[in-house]
């Protein structure tokens, strides 16, 4: 199936066309009918699959040009996976004229405010700010008829969960309700059964792109900042990001590739709004070769001309490793990551082996990874005959 072929307007498939999209992705062909046919969705789809388009496009759609009310509601748990959806979403709805507009948190809220009340019908915003406007009544969601979470699971791990349940309930008429995560845990599952009436499912199987190759390095700790250095040489990357688990790992991180590298720079949440999205801009020009973040910029973001991504410290979370592994090999190119691996991080990388579902390769020394047996039961307890 192609974008011709989903009953989209002529006025969303020139839009799609000057964009470049070609051949709709899995997620793609199988979530816009759906949401096109005005039915509710959970789809569980892995970063990198095209979600953000696959939720944008049957929106664009469904948009009425001629009303100045909004909408359509997406909660996204960033700003800068906000600023995206605005940004695609305005391009896909280009000639239809669609307004979409994104609001968060550490932007000027009366310069936000002043754009609402101008007419916007698709909004994007971070749950935080969104209740900051509705209890300040500057907000009107009486014509919302189609509800968006992105990330789902992402703004749950965040603590967002009670604001996703407060501003569902301001919703107090009939409305479409879509959900896009990478995982589906137990409180985003008891929300959709809560909230949602007869949700179609899509689950796609994960996949591991095979363009993107996978390796690891086993080093001491005091050793990791040297090592990283000697990758990035060696490697040689167009352009990379090295993913630190804490602010304060990224700024030491960060100093310290500065020291021998140009055009280095950090992204993380504790920068200022308007600093984080200058940051992300030089990087999507190319004017930043080597970024080192946090996982705020693991999720959604998109940037295209990553060919490296080094894991400076796994995390505990397997699934992080994959949406951080889903930086690179974007659009079918080829991608490398290489992770940093520790004494610590050795029962991390065995659960790492066992998703892979393939013996890990090891650059230079190979450690012998914890074994992971099956837990079983003790002989069961009882009166004696």
């Amino acid at each position: 199936m192609n974008f011709s072929e989903m009953g989209l307007e002529d006025s969303i498939l020139n839009a799609l066309k000057e964009m470049s999209y070609s051949t709709p992705s899995v997620i793609q062909q199988q979530a816009i009918p759906i949401i096109l046919n005005k039915k509710d969705l959970i789809a569980r789809a892995q970063t990198g699959s095209g979600k953000t388009a696959a939720c944008a496009i049957p929106i664009c759609q469904l948009i009425d040009p001629n009303s100045s009310s909004i909408q359509a509601l997406i909660l996204v748990p960033t700003r800068e996976l906000a600023l995206q959806y605005a940004t695609e979403a305005q391009k896909i709805g280009k000639y239809k004229g669609v307004k979409a507009f994104a609001i968060f948190g550490g932007e000027d809220a009366a310069m936000q405010k002043s754009k609402i009340q101008s007419g916007v019908q698709l909004l994007i915003a971070t749950p935080g700010r969104l209740i900051d406007f509705i209890y300040s009544r500057e907000i009107d969601l009486t014509h919302v008829n189609i509800l968006a979470l992105d990330e789902a699971d992402k703004m749950l791990s965040m603590g967002f969960v009670e604001d996703i349940e407060f501003i569902i309930q301001c919703l107090v008429h009939d409305h479409q309700t879509l959900l896009f995560s990478a995982t589906i845990p137990k409180l985003i599952q008891q929300i959709a059964e809560q909230h949602m009436h007869e949700p179609e499912n899509i689950a796609l199987q994960e996949m591991h792109p095979v363009q993107i190759d996978h390796r690891f390095l086993f080093c001491k700790h005091y050793d990791r900042l040297n090592e990283l250095v000697r990758l990035i040489k060696e490697s040689n990357p167009v352009q990379s990001i090295v993913f630190c688990t804490t602010r304060h790992q990224t700024e030491e991180v960060c100093r310290y590739l500065q020291g021998h590298f140009q055009n280095v720079d950090m992204l993380h949440a504790g920068l200022s709004q308007s600093l984080r999205t200058i940051i992300t801009n030089k990087y999507r020009s190319q004017r930043i070769q080597i970024l080192v973040a946090t996982d705020v910029a693991a999720r959604g973001l998109d940037f295209s001309k990553v060919t490296h991504v080094f894991i400076f410290e796994l995390s505990d979370d397997i699934d992080t490793y994959f949406h951080q592994a889903g930086r690179t090999g974007r659009f079918e190119k080829q991608g490398s990551v290489i992770s940093i691996v520790t004494p610590r991080e050795l029962g991390i990388a065995s659960k790492l082996e066992k998703r892979l579902q393939q013996e890990l390769q090891w650059i230079g020394e190979k450690p012998s990874l914890p074994i992971r047996r099956p837990r079983t039961r003790g002989p069961r307890r009882g009166k004696p005959k």
